[in-house]
């Protein structure tokens, strides 16, 4: 096994990073600045301003994997504007754009719509990559996904009770969603939305994907969630009411009716491995400032640092954050070289063990800063938020853990079959 970075994956990842550095980070205060100001919901003009930089440098579009062979759905005469980077390559890049809370959008690589930009490259009409996969591309639109529901417990999937139904040449949605992030964003257009076509079919074939426009007659946005208190503007994560919304039939289904599962299969796996990515580059931001915290405090005649509790604490968090972006990399690894299906053990363990190890490490970070850790001056209270969110995001531990047992009660048995689906690994926001 070579550990050895290739020339593309250094020459990529410290790109990423120089800009972080020299363009993102210094700006950070007028953000704070500009969010606080105003309505809670708008465009902010220090992010759409390195977005111009970013993408006049060519460090736009990043996720897009190369095409396989599992991706035989995609329309080759439109073509996806980036760089093509793999799993593995994305994932060096993903943790530098997690040390910085906003630095994701600014390269056009921010959640949901890499996701769902996969999602229209992979399954998408032309019509349809015309009408909103190239303005995604450009980061002149935003989009959101509305999957989970508030009165099922959405981590499977197969319960989910939106409907979808033909009518004539329209497709007509009834449902509630929630945590639909995004779609707080002004320039939320399009959200692709899962419901049930047909609730007689085999158990995961009921499930369909269409396209409505968030400003479709019947789209009630009842509120916005917060998380921890935090309301994540200017995207947010809101509670959507889908009242008798009306979409036209052809211009909305993507892939088929009963290929919602399919779908969600191919778009998941990627969504979840990368907020692990971007988890590891928030670690490394609290083992960063605990460090410095501690050196630069005294209590009791001597500098915090000193302490042997402080030793192991500090100590613990570099060998947890390095075993897990070990993980990390094999699971991205994986995915390019075997596929998503065949990396499903490793996308579910490390969607398991990435957020746990960041909330460990900003836990002691915040000890270490005592009451300024939650405050809001260091940041940590809000990270500690976002990663305690995660353990929910895109399926639950619990959910994850089932699939990895199943997985290896299958190594030691006499039928040698898992019995699930990668399918049933939760939902995504």
């Amino acid at each position: 096994m070579d550990f050895d970075l290739t020339d593309r994956q250094v020459y990529w990842r410290d790109r990423v990073r120089d800009f972080i550095e020299r363009k993102v980070r210094p700006a950070v205060p007028t953000y704070v600045e500009q969010d606080k100001a105003g309505d809670r919901w708008k465009v902010l003009p220090v992010v759409e301003d390195l977005k111009a930089e970013a993408k006049e440098a060519g460090i736009w579009n990043l996720f897009m994997p190369p095409k396989s062979g599992a991706h035989h759905h995609v329309d080759e005469t439109f073509e996806f504007e980036g760089p093509g980077l793999s799993n593995l390559e994305y994932a060096l890049c993903a943790e530098e754009m997690g040390r910085v809370g906003f630095a994701s959008e600014v390269f056009n690589c921010s959640a949901p719509d890499t996701g769902n930009m996969e999602v229209f490259h992979r399954y998408g009409t032309r019509a349809q990559k015309e009408k909103y996969l190239g303005r995604l591309m450009n980061g002149e639109i935003r989009s959101a996904f509305l999957m989970t529901e508030p009165r099922v417990a959405s981590s499977d999937a197969t319960n989910i009770e939106t409907r979808i139904e033909r009518d004539g040449s329209d497709y007509v949605i009834n449902g509630t969603k929630w945590w639909s992030s995004g779609a707080g964003d002004p320039r939320c257009e399009v959200a692709i939305v899962m419901g049930k076509t047909d609730f007689a079919a085999k158990r995961h074939a009921q499930q369909s994907m269409v396209l409505m426009p968030l400003n479709a007659p019947g789209v009630n946005i009842l509120r916005h969630l917060p998380v921890f208190g935090y309301d994540d503007a200017p995207h947010g994560h809101m509670e959507i009411e889908l009242k008798d919304v009306r979409v036209n039939a052809e211009e909305a289904m993507l892939l088929g009716e009963g290929r919602g599962f399919e779908i969600a299969q191919g778009r998941l796996g990627p969504g979840r491995i990368h907020h692990c990515m971007r988890t590891i580059g928030v670690a490394e931001e609290a083992i960063a400032k605990m460090a410095k915290r501690l050196q630069s405090r005294v209590a009791f005649g001597r500098k915090v640092a000193e302490y042997s509790i402080w030793e192991h604490r500090l100590a613990r968090a570099r060998i947890d954050i390095e075993m897990t972006r070990l993980l990390c990399l094999k699971a991205a690894d994986m995915m390019d070289k075997v596929g998503n299906k065949s990396a499903a053990a490793e996308i579910a363990m490390i969607k398991v063990q990435a957020p746990n190890m960041a909330l460990k490490i900003i836990d002691d970070a915040i000890q270490a800063h005592g009451g300024a850790g939650v405050s809001e001056d260091f940041g940590l209270a809000k990270a500690y938020a976002h990663q305690r969110t995660l353990r929910l995001a895109d399926g639950p531990d619990e959910v994850h853990e089932r699939a990895i047992a199943r997985i290896e009660f299958a190594k030691h048995s006499e039928a040698g079959e898992p019995g699930f689906s990668s399918g049933d690994i939760g939902v995504s926001r």
